[in-house]
């Protein structure tokens, strides 16, 4: 009987652990969402999303052009570094026991761990004084790096968690193995797979430094990718260390705008994901 009261009053004791942590973590997650909205909605319009940058003193203006410019600084990266990244996850799983494998991985291992202005400093050294100018292919570049390193481990993991048995089923049917590795471990994988994309395209549209030394900043529209291109996150940087109060709002609201975009995509991935489960089932 002494036994089960204890046992019992563990268990209420650890339940009870366990909610004070995912409130202790929920707070600060909540209240850092609540500055956000509060303070940048007061702004929010629709030709906030539409119109260009308002000199110092006129009253209205947006960020068209860096909502324009995020997107292609994201489509440039992902352009590069979603082959790559999966790629080197599948092969990291598939065959990546041997000396190769063991390289790619500290490769990896070593590019997630570089800051992100060492990444845009070296895209400069790459990219910008060789082509004379900043631009979005620089800017994309400096991404791609930043992304395949979360590609490459998370595909990795991903992949390792299909089941042998549906290797081995469609082996024996007589299809080729690297068929095998596209059509039914990456088929099956496809879920884990966009989240690994989604966490990657969030860190890359939310990066600042490595685009003050590629892309920089341009205050009208540009799709041109040798160009300097505007950006969400470098407006937001320069709105905030401006000296004027009311750059410090539109700060704000391009913060916000920049949370709304990353939800979106969150809320994507979740229904792409969604769809594919259960399609598979």
């Amino acid at each position: 009987m002494k036994s089960l009261r204890w046992r019992k009053f563990v268990d209420l004791f650890w339940t009870g652990a366990s909610g004070a942590g995912v409130v202790l973590a929920l707070v600060p997650l909540l209240s850092l969402l609540w500055l956000v909205v509060s303070q940048g909605v007061a702004n929010l319009s629709f030709s906030f999303f539409t119109n260009l940058p308002a000199p110092v003193g006129e009253p209205g203006g947006g960020v068209g052009n860096g909502i324009v410019g995020t997107l292609l600084l994201v489509a440039i990266a992902s352009a590069i570094a979603l082959p790559v990244g999966i790629g080197a996850g599948v092969f990291l799983a598939e065959k990546g026991d041997g000396r190769a494998g063991d390289v790619i991985r500290f490769v990896t291992e070593v590019l997630s761990g570089v800051p992100s202005i060492v990444v845009g400093i070296v895209a400069y050294g790459l990219v910008v004084e060789r082509m004379k100018r900043f631009s979005a292919l620089a800017g994309g570049l400096a991404l791609a790096l930043l992304m395949v390193p979360t590609l490459a481990r998370s595909t990795e993991e991903f992949v390792r968690l299909v089941p042998g048995a549906l290797r081995e089923a469609s082996l024996a049917l007589g299809v080729p193995k690297w068929k095998t590795s596209l059509r039914v471990v990456l088929r099956t994988a496809a879920a884990g797979i966009i989240t690994a994309v989604l966490l990657a395209v969030a860190r890359a549209a939310g990066e600042t430094a490595p685009l003050l030394f590629t892309s920089l900043n341009n205050q009208y529209w540009n799709l041109q990718p040798d160009q300097p291109t505007a950006s969400l996150t470098v407006q937001i940087f320069n709105y905030a260390i401006s000296p004027y109060e009311d750059w410090h709002h539109k700060a704000w609201t391009a913060a916000l705008v920049l949370l709304l975009l990353v939800g979106l995509l969150n809320m994507l991935a979740r229904i792409l994901s969604r769809n594919r489960m259960e399609g598979a089932r």
